[in-house]
């Protein structure tokens, strides 16, 4: 899972993304509405964690923006603020969640994991597709009822693909997803090759259908009819 954080109070933006990445959680880290603009232009993420309180303003405004540009990023809005007014404002505005602080970055977490879920796989805790099994807590793969190694990266983009099956995904976009901003940095997306073959290989040996297809000069998609 993809996260974008902003917020501006050093120690709790720290120990937020030191928790979220020992839970497998590729995190992005701003402490303004300006970065955060920026990022969001240029990238895509599965959840926005957005205080409300920021050096350049309100981050009620970046949700607005957010509105305006029709993005589907899951937002959980995390602030000291905890009048009625504010939670119904962001709510309105298309937050999803709103956590007060202070709180517990287990419950935290619960939270991200819950939204992404929702937003993804209907809520699901383990999702069917076929002949596959992915269970989401665990991350653990079935094909026909038989486990299969995958690696972490490998899971990622599985969930990847089928969360959207039959769109074709750009190299480029699988690259910001499974390496966040390390992806800006990249000369190619050779290890995108790499990540996909391997994935098909361990898929095709479990007895499991062709679904990957590659596009050429596109990238690549999960088809299914």
């Amino acid at each position: 899972m993809k996260i974008l954080i902003i917020e501006d109070e050093a120690e709790l933006a720290d120990s937020i993304v030191s928790y979220l990445e020992g839970n497998n959680a590729i995190c992005t880290l701003v402490s303004t509405i300006h970065e955060a603009i920026n990022k969001i232009q240029n990238l895509s993420y599965d959840c926005v964690l957005l205080d409300l309180s920021l050096p350049d303003g309100n981050g009620l405004d970046f949700l607005k923006e957010l509105k305006k540009n029709n993005r589907d990023e899951g937002i959980i809005v995390i602030s000291a603020k905890e009048t009625l007014e504010s939670k119904l404002e962001g709510l309105s505005l298309g937050a999803d969640d709103y956590l007060t602080k202070p709180f517990h970055l287990s419950e935290l977490l619960m939270r991200v994991i819950a939204l992404i879920r929702r937003k993804n796989f209907d809520g699901k805790n383990l999702l069917h597709f076929e002949e596959i099994e992915i269970d989401l807590l665990s991350k653990t793969v079935m094909v026909h009822q038989k486990n299969i190694e995958l690696t972490k990266k490998e899971i990622e983009l599985l969930l990847l693909l089928i969360g959207n099956k039959n769109r074709v995904l750009s190299k480029g976009a699988i690259a910001e997803y499974l390496s966040g901003d390390m992806a800006e940095m990249l000369d190619n997306h050779d290890f995108i090759y790499a990540h996909v073959k391997n994935l098909k290989k361990k898929l095709f040996n479990a007895g499991c259908g062709d679904y990957i297809k590659s596009i050429y000069g596109l990238g690549y998609k999960w088809q299914y009819d």
